[in-house]
Protein backbone atom coordinates (compact mmCIF):
# COMPACT_ATOMS: atom_id res chain seq x y z
CA UNK A 1 0.00 0.00 0.00
CA UNK A 2 2.77 2.46 1.15
CA UNK A 3 4.64 3.72 -2.10
CA UNK A 4 6.29 6.46 -0.17
CA UNK A 5 9.91 5.63 0.90
CA UNK A 6 12.25 8.30 2.91
CA UNK A 7 15.12 7.72 5.30
CA UNK A 8 15.24 10.89 6.43
CA UNK A 9 13.51 14.04 7.76
CA UNK A 10 14.36 15.72 4.56
CA UNK A 11 12.92 12.51 2.72
CA UNK A 12 9.97 12.62 4.74
CA UNK A 13 9.10 16.46 3.90
CA UNK A 14 10.12 16.08 0.50
CA UNK A 15 7.63 12.70 0.12
CA UNK A 16 4.52 14.80 1.92
CA UNK A 17 4.93 18.37 0.39
CA UNK A 18 1.56 19.69 1.47
CA UNK A 19 -1.01 19.09 3.69
CA UNK A 20 -3.38 17.27 1.49
CA UNK A 21 -0.42 14.95 0.77
CA UNK A 22 -0.45 14.37 4.45
CA UNK A 23 -4.34 14.20 4.47
CA UNK A 24 -4.53 11.42 1.44
CA UNK A 25 -2.08 8.89 2.69
CA UNK A 26 -3.45 8.70 6.37
CA UNK A 27 -6.83 8.42 4.64
CA UNK A 28 -5.29 5.15 3.03
CA UNK A 29 -3.18 3.97 6.26
CA UNK A 30 -6.45 4.55 8.60
CA UNK A 31 -9.10 2.87 6.28
CA UNK A 32 -7.27 0.52 4.18
CA UNK A 33 -10.74 -1.54 2.90
CA UNK A 34 -12.67 2.27 2.22
CA UNK A 35 -13.80 5.39 4.61
CA UNK A 36 -15.46 4.51 7.12
CA UNK A 37 -17.98 7.50 8.90
CA UNK A 38 -16.98 8.14 11.96
CA UNK A 39 -20.69 9.23 12.91
CA UNK A 40 -23.09 6.23 12.11
CA UNK A 41 -20.16 4.02 10.39
CA UNK A 42 -21.42 3.67 7.18
CA UNK A 43 -19.17 2.57 4.23
CA UNK A 44 -21.56 3.13 1.55
CA UNK A 45 -21.10 6.79 -0.13
CA UNK A 46 -19.00 10.30 0.80
CA UNK A 47 -18.66 13.38 -0.76
CA UNK A 48 -15.62 14.91 -0.38
CA UNK A 49 -15.94 18.58 0.60
CA UNK A 50 -13.11 22.19 1.91
CA UNK A 51 -11.07 20.94 -0.83
CA UNK A 52 -10.95 17.83 -0.50
CA UNK A 53 -10.04 18.24 3.30
CA UNK A 54 -13.71 17.20 4.92
CA UNK A 55 -15.85 14.01 4.07
CA UNK A 56 -19.77 14.00 4.37
CA UNK A 57 -21.93 10.66 4.88
CA UNK A 58 -24.20 10.52 2.36
CA UNK A 59 -26.58 8.61 4.47
CA UNK A 60 -26.12 10.63 7.97
CA UNK A 61 -25.39 13.68 6.40
CA UNK A 62 -22.83 14.89 8.66
CA UNK A 63 -19.29 15.88 7.88
CA UNK A 64 -15.99 14.76 9.44
CA UNK A 65 -12.02 14.72 8.49
CA UNK A 66 -9.48 12.02 8.57
CA UNK A 67 -8.61 13.77 12.64
CA UNK A 68 -11.50 12.66 13.84
CA UNK A 69 -11.88 10.34 16.83
CA UNK A 70 -7.62 10.39 16.37
CA UNK A 71 -4.70 12.14 18.80
CA UNK A 72 -4.66 14.85 16.32
CA UNK A 73 -8.66 15.97 16.45
CA UNK A 74 -8.73 19.29 17.53
CA UNK A 75 -4.61 19.91 17.16
CA UNK A 76 -4.30 23.14 15.36
CA UNK A 77 -0.54 21.81 14.19
CA UNK A 78 -0.79 20.62 10.31
CA UNK A 79 -0.48 16.93 9.63
CA UNK A 80 2.96 17.44 8.17
CA UNK A 81 4.12 18.36 11.53
CA UNK A 82 2.55 15.76 13.47
CA UNK A 83 4.52 13.25 10.48
CA UNK A 84 7.58 14.79 11.37
CA UNK A 85 7.09 14.40 15.25
CA UNK A 86 6.21 10.41 14.79
CA UNK A 87 9.38 10.19 12.36
CA UNK A 88 11.80 11.89 14.61
CA UNK A 89 10.58 9.52 17.55
CA UNK A 90 10.53 6.06 16.03
CA UNK A 91 13.97 7.06 14.53
CA UNK A 92 15.87 8.37 17.88
CA UNK A 93 16.69 4.63 19.84
CA UNK A 94 17.60 6.92 22.75
CA UNK A 95 14.21 9.24 22.54
CA UNK A 96 13.84 12.56 21.80
CA UNK A 97 13.02 15.00 24.54
CA UNK A 98 10.64 17.87 24.03
CA UNK A 99 12.81 20.47 23.94
CA UNK A 100 14.74 19.45 21.47
CA UNK A 101 11.42 18.28 19.19
CA UNK A 102 9.99 21.47 19.90
CA UNK A 103 13.11 23.19 18.12
CA UNK A 104 12.86 20.76 15.14
CA UNK A 105 9.10 21.38 14.64
CA UNK A 106 9.53 24.93 15.53
CA UNK A 107 6.85 24.87 18.33
CA UNK A 108 6.88 25.66 22.10
CA UNK A 109 8.67 22.70 24.83
CA UNK A 110 4.79 22.76 26.35
CA UNK A 111 3.56 22.06 22.95
CA UNK A 112 5.94 19.20 21.99
CA UNK A 113 5.72 17.88 25.45
CA UNK A 114 1.92 17.24 24.43
CA UNK A 115 2.60 15.68 21.60
CA UNK A 116 4.94 12.83 22.60
CA UNK A 117 1.86 12.34 25.25
CA UNK A 118 -0.28 11.77 22.64
CA UNK A 119 2.40 9.94 20.63
CA UNK A 120 3.16 7.35 23.76
CA UNK A 121 0.00 6.73 24.40
CA UNK A 122 -0.51 5.38 20.80
CA UNK A 123 2.57 3.19 21.48
CA UNK A 124 0.55 1.69 24.40
CA UNK A 125 -2.41 1.44 21.86
CA UNK A 126 0.57 -0.64 19.76
CA UNK A 127 2.24 -2.57 22.63
CA UNK A 128 -1.34 -3.62 23.49
CA UNK A 129 -2.13 -5.29 20.35
CA UNK A 130 0.96 -8.03 20.62
CA UNK A 131 -0.67 -10.23 22.65
CA UNK A 132 1.45 -13.22 24.94
CA UNK A 133 4.59 -14.38 24.10
CA UNK A 134 5.50 -17.39 23.87
CA UNK A 135 8.92 -19.89 22.68
CA UNK A 136 11.57 -18.91 24.36
CA UNK A 137 11.49 -16.16 26.59
CA UNK A 138 13.95 -14.10 28.73
CA UNK A 139 12.23 -12.05 32.50
CA UNK A 140 14.40 -9.84 34.04
CA UNK A 141 13.93 -6.71 36.59
CA UNK A 142 15.80 -3.58 36.86
CA UNK A 143 15.15 -0.47 38.76
CA UNK A 144 14.95 3.26 37.39
CA UNK A 145 16.19 6.32 38.89
CA UNK A 146 19.05 8.86 39.95
CA UNK A 147 21.39 8.02 42.72
CA UNK A 148 20.68 9.00 46.07
CA UNK A 149 23.65 10.62 46.34
CA UNK A 150 23.26 13.23 43.51
CA UNK A 151 19.91 14.00 44.61
CA UNK A 152 19.03 17.90 46.57
CA UNK A 153 19.22 17.09 50.46
CA UNK A 154 15.27 18.15 50.43
CA UNK A 155 14.50 14.84 48.06
CA UNK A 156 17.00 12.32 49.28
CA UNK A 157 15.23 9.10 51.54
CA UNK A 158 18.41 8.78 53.42
CA UNK A 159 17.45 4.99 53.71
CA UNK A 160 20.50 3.64 52.20
CA UNK A 161 22.12 3.36 48.67
CA UNK A 162 21.54 0.95 45.78
CA UNK A 163 17.85 0.76 45.15
CA UNK A 164 16.74 3.51 47.24
CA UNK A 165 14.59 5.73 46.00
CA UNK A 166 14.54 3.77 42.22
CA UNK A 167 11.20 2.32 41.12
CA UNK A 168 11.20 -0.86 40.05
CA UNK A 169 10.28 -2.38 36.32
CA UNK A 170 9.71 -6.06 34.75
CA UNK A 171 10.47 -6.88 31.85
CA UNK A 172 10.13 -9.77 29.27
CA UNK A 173 11.80 -10.34 25.57
CA UNK A 174 10.84 -12.89 23.23
CA UNK A 175 14.12 -14.68 21.36
CA UNK A 176 12.02 -13.85 18.33
CA UNK A 177 12.78 -9.86 20.01
CA UNK A 178 9.86 -8.33 21.02
CA UNK A 179 10.17 -6.72 24.48
CA UNK A 180 7.54 -5.44 27.13
CA UNK A 181 8.17 -3.91 29.57
CA UNK A 182 5.72 -2.37 32.84
CA UNK A 183 6.37 -0.81 36.15
CA UNK A 184 5.75 -3.07 39.22
CA UNK A 185 5.27 -1.79 43.14
CA UNK A 186 7.71 -4.96 43.85
CA UNK A 187 10.44 -7.33 42.90
CA UNK A 188 8.41 -9.76 44.78
CA UNK A 189 7.34 -13.24 43.77
CA UNK A 190 3.63 -11.82 43.67
CA UNK A 191 4.59 -9.44 41.29
CA UNK A 192 6.80 -10.87 38.98
CA UNK A 193 4.77 -13.81 38.34
CA UNK A 194 1.35 -12.27 37.68
CA UNK A 195 3.73 -9.97 35.45
CA UNK A 196 4.95 -13.65 33.47
CA UNK A 197 1.68 -15.18 33.76
CA UNK A 198 -0.45 -12.52 32.40
CA UNK A 199 1.78 -12.03 28.90
CA UNK A 200 3.70 -14.84 28.52
CA UNK A 201 1.88 -18.44 27.33
CA UNK A 202 1.98 -21.41 29.50
CA UNK A 203 4.24 -23.97 28.34
CA UNK A 204 7.38 -21.55 26.85
CA UNK A 205 10.65 -22.06 27.10
CA UNK A 206 11.68 -19.50 30.41
CA UNK A 207 15.02 -18.07 31.35
CA UNK A 208 15.70 -15.95 34.47
CA UNK A 209 18.95 -15.02 36.73
CA UNK A 210 19.08 -16.69 39.26
CA UNK A 211 16.42 -14.34 42.05
CA UNK A 212 14.61 -16.44 43.99
CA UNK A 213 11.23 -14.39 43.45
CA UNK A 214 11.31 -16.80 40.07
CA UNK A 215 10.80 -19.87 41.71
CA UNK A 216 7.36 -21.60 41.40
CA UNK A 217 7.23 -20.77 37.99
CA UNK A 218 5.80 -24.30 37.58
CA UNK A 219 3.39 -23.61 33.98
CA UNK A 220 6.40 -23.03 32.37
CA UNK A 221 9.63 -24.75 31.38
CA UNK A 222 12.21 -22.79 33.67
CA UNK A 223 16.00 -22.84 33.23
CA UNK A 224 17.89 -19.84 35.09
CA UNK A 225 21.43 -18.84 35.35
CA UNK A 226 23.72 -17.71 38.56
CA UNK A 227 25.11 -14.45 37.91
CA UNK A 228 26.28 -14.21 41.37
CA UNK A 229 28.60 -17.04 40.63
CA UNK A 230 29.97 -15.36 36.90
CA UNK A 231 27.59 -17.30 34.98
CA UNK A 232 26.48 -15.53 32.13
CA UNK A 233 25.49 -17.80 29.61
CA UNK A 234 25.05 -21.83 30.41
CA UNK A 235 23.60 -23.42 26.64
CA UNK A 236 20.58 -21.66 25.60
CA UNK A 237 20.14 -19.98 29.15
CA UNK A 238 20.71 -16.63 29.51
CA UNK A 239 19.23 -13.25 29.86
CA UNK A 240 21.33 -11.15 27.57
CA UNK A 241 18.65 -9.88 25.12
CA UNK A 242 16.30 -8.24 27.86
CA UNK A 243 19.80 -7.07 29.62
CA UNK A 244 20.51 -5.02 26.18
CA UNK A 245 17.17 -3.31 26.55
CA UNK A 246 17.80 -2.16 30.02
CA UNK A 247 21.03 -0.81 28.86
CA UNK A 248 18.95 1.07 26.05
CA UNK A 249 16.66 2.22 28.46
CA UNK A 250 18.58 3.39 31.07
CA UNK A 251 21.31 5.57 28.40
CA UNK A 252 18.01 7.07 27.39
CA UNK A 253 17.03 7.84 30.78
CA UNK A 254 20.42 9.26 31.53
CA UNK A 255 21.56 11.02 28.75
CA UNK A 256 18.66 12.38 26.69
CA UNK A 257 15.24 12.69 29.27
CA UNK A 258 17.91 12.56 32.44
CA UNK A 259 14.08 11.94 35.11
CA UNK A 260 11.18 9.65 34.56
CA UNK A 261 8.55 10.96 36.87
CA UNK A 262 6.88 7.65 38.19
CA UNK A 263 3.62 8.92 36.89
CA UNK A 264 4.76 8.68 33.42
CA UNK A 265 7.14 5.96 33.65
CA UNK A 266 4.75 3.30 32.07
CA UNK A 267 4.35 5.57 28.76
CA UNK A 268 8.21 5.91 28.67
CA UNK A 269 8.80 2.30 28.53
CA UNK A 270 5.59 1.99 25.96
CA UNK A 271 7.45 4.39 23.78
CA UNK A 272 11.31 2.40 24.50
CA UNK A 273 9.15 -1.37 23.92
CA UNK A 274 7.65 -0.13 20.77
CA UNK A 275 10.47 1.53 19.33
CA UNK A 276 12.73 -1.62 20.31
CA UNK A 277 10.11 -3.88 18.65
CA UNK A 278 10.25 -1.88 15.48
CA UNK A 279 14.01 -1.89 14.84
CA UNK A 280 14.12 -4.13 11.81
CA UNK A 281 11.53 -2.41 10.18
CA UNK A 282 11.88 0.41 7.10
CA UNK A 283 11.58 3.94 8.35
CA UNK A 284 8.42 4.15 6.41
CA UNK A 285 7.17 1.20 7.93
CA UNK A 286 7.09 2.49 11.30
CA UNK A 287 5.44 5.85 10.67
CA UNK A 288 2.55 4.05 8.88
CA UNK A 289 2.58 1.66 12.34
CA UNK A 290 1.99 4.52 14.04
CA UNK A 291 -0.51 6.59 11.85
CA UNK A 292 -2.18 2.82 11.86
CA UNK A 293 -2.77 2.83 15.54
CA UNK A 294 -4.64 6.59 16.32
CA UNK A 295 -8.20 5.59 15.90
CA UNK A 296 -10.24 5.66 18.82
CA UNK A 297 -7.47 7.49 20.94
CA UNK A 298 -7.89 11.13 22.82
CA UNK A 299 -5.46 12.42 25.35
CA UNK A 300 -6.38 15.61 26.56
CA UNK A 301 -3.73 18.46 28.01
CA UNK A 302 -5.36 18.36 31.66
CA UNK A 303 -5.24 14.35 31.20
CA UNK A 304 -1.83 14.25 30.85
CA UNK A 305 -0.50 16.69 33.17
CA UNK A 306 -3.41 15.97 36.04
Amino acid sequence: MNLKQYNSLYELMEAFPNEQACIDHLVKVRWPCGIVCQWCGCTRKFYRISKGKVFKCADCKKEFSVRKNTIFEESPLPLRKWFAAIWLMVSHRKGIPSTQLGRELGVSQKTAYFILGRLRRVMENIEDHGGPMDGEVEADETYIGGKEKNKHANKRLNAGRGTVGKQPVAGLRSRTGRVKAKPVASVNRQELHQFIHANVVPGSQLYTDEAQAYNGLIQYRHESINHGVGEYVRGQAHTNGIESFWALLKRGYIGVFHHFSWKHLHRYLHEFSVRWNMMHMESEERVDAVLGSVSGIRLTYQELIA
